[in-house]
């Protein structure tokens, strides 16, 4: 009964075998998966993908680094998109000050936008922040984001800024990196998440877990998340895999 929430199936990394990569994942115990949708290209395929799978649902929404990309029009393209009823959060969103492809203010405006529309349609938000910890938290504050809620996908920060995107009505989620041996932060603050607000996901193909590390992620992986939040919290692996799995349902509304 494990639940990937965030992974990208329709990467080119998966062309060559990705009905093999899902019959993997099946088989490891996922029965829900949140593909990610987050730019021109990827969305329509991620939706392609939810249409042809019960069991897999998308994300629209437009990634930081290809912030500079967004064009008049694409705004209201995802609000459309979000009609769809396999379309589940807009995300995901957010800021990436490690590549320079796109400048800082034009992150943040389209970060804004799309802020403001998942509140106009009452979507949750899937949230991406690589080196950015202050100005997510300072725009989800400015924004009123905590109407909504949302993910924090890969979560990497300290306890004290999951302690701030908690009380702004948001979910934590660990991927591959909590299994790594020097991973002592996230095992810490995965340790401290009220477990009604704890996410697992892969990230797929990035972040891959202990033991596979430097290799290709995939979405079956995700077991390894559980089975490393399993430990950290003293429970089973079927408990961690029934209680992520039942967040992410009422989070996103997934059947």
């Amino acid at each position: 009964m494990l639940t990937d929430s965030h992974t990208h199936l329709n990467a080119e990394q998966f062309k060559e075998d990705q009905d093999e990569v899902i019959q993997r994942a099946l088989e490891a115990g996922v029965t829900r998966i949140v593909n990610v949708g987050f730019n021109r290209e990827t969305i329509p395929s991620s939706i392609e993908l939810a249409e042809k799978y019960d069991w897999i649902y998308t994300t629209v929404g437009w990634h930081p680094v290809d912030a500079i990309d967004m064009m008049p029009g694409d705004l209201e393209w995802i609000e459309s998109l979000c009609q769809h009823e396999k379309v589940v959060a807009i995300g995901e969103i957010g800021l990436d000050y490690y590549w320079d492809k796109s400048p800082r203010d034009v992150q943040q405006r389209v970060f804004r936008e799309q802020i403001r529309l998942a509140r106009k349609l009452g979507m949750p938000i899937v949230i991406h922040n690589r080196d950015a910890h202050q100005d997510i938290l300072t725009i989800l504050k400015e924004e009123k984001a905590a109407e909504v809620g949302g993910i924090m996908h890969c979560f990497s920060g300290s306890w004290e800024t999951a302690k701030q995107c908690l009380d702004m009505n948001f979910h934590i989620s660990f991927g591959g990196p909590v299994t790594f041996k020097n991973a002592v932060q996230p095992k810490e603050v995965l340790a401290q998440v009220p477990l009604d607000r704890l996410l697992i996901e892969t990230d797929a193909p990035y972040l891959t877990p202990h033991p596979f590390r430097g290799k290709r992620n995939e979405t079956g992986y995700v077991r390894l998340v559980a089975e490393t939040a399993a430990e950290i919290r003293g429970m089973t692996l079927e408990e961690i895999a029934e209680i992520t799995t039942n967040n992410a349902i009422r989070l996103l509304g997934l059947k």
